[in-house]
């Protein structure tokens, strides 16, 4: 079977969104250490392997908005798609605890090797839909509640954005007008790196964009990767109706 670096469904929907998904997957391709990075299936499955249930999220909210969406398909421990190429966290040798032994001699021909497999077709596929006309970008991750030796984090979603909050800050807004969330303004990361894909496809063209990060546990099933899709699409269609573009 031949290995596909990015996944694209409803290219032709017709909404201004462009959704994303840049740690969609833990896949190793079978070119990169034979398919296996010598991780036991429990770290490749938590959340240094992949964003558990960003996925489904992003593809049930295309199907309710209407928009396209666009997923990468190998694990952010293969090569991380949001981060530059030049940034030292692009291959992690040492995640959250576990070390990665299929990473533990990786130089600069491999990371060569893997951007050319994964990384580059995704953004190339990624730059050319961004490309539609009036495009707004959202890009769907998930982080951990709680790292190793860290303290408990009390956000359920948060909303990350860089220079340009036109859409973030309507977002917002909505999100923080709802009673039951824990809502992350820059939580639980701040902003975005230089080259990350946000920086890449909607800063530097100056398209609307935001970030959501979702907590893992609330999306690691079907059903609720499907609740928070019906959840944020309205608020997302109202965000995008309220933003100043």
């Amino acid at each position: 079977m031949t290995y596909t670096p990015f996944f694209v469904h409803g290219e032709t929907r017709p909404a201004r969104w462009l959704i994303t998904c840049d740690h969609a997957t833990n896949t190793v391709p079978p070119q990169v250490a034979g398919g296996d990075l010598g991780l036991p299936r429990e770290d490749m499955e938590r959340h240094i392997g992949y964003d558990v249930g960003a996925y489904g999220v992003a593809q049930h909210l295309g199907v309710l908005l209407d928009a396209p969406v666009i997923a990468a398909n190998f694990s952010r421990l293969v090569i991380d798609p949001n981060r530059g190429e030049d940034d030292p966290t692009l291959l992690m040798k040492l995640y959250d605890g576990s070390i990665i032994p299929g990473n533990r001699h990786a130089g600069p021909e491999e990371i060569e090797r893997r951007l050319d497999l994964c990384y580059r077709p995704y953004h190339r596929e990624l730059a050319r839909m961004a490309a539609l006309p009036h495009a707004v970008i959202l890009s769907m991750h998930s982080f951990t509640r709680q790292l190793r030796g860290r303290e408990p984090r009390p956000w359920d979603i948060g909303v990350l954005y860089a220079g340009d909050d036109r859409l973030a800050r309507p977002l917002l807004d909505r999100l923080q007008a709802e009673p039951d969330l824990c809502v992350g303004d820059n939580q639980p990361y701040s902003g975005h790196l230089p080259g990350d894909a946000i920086d890449k496809h909607a800063i530097a063209h100056q398209r609307p964009n935001a970030l959501i990060e979702l907590r893992n546990d609330l999306i690691a099933d079907h059903d609720g990767q499907r609740h928070w899709a019906e959840r944020l699409a309205p608020i997302l269609t109202a965000a995008l109706a309220a933003a100043p573009l």
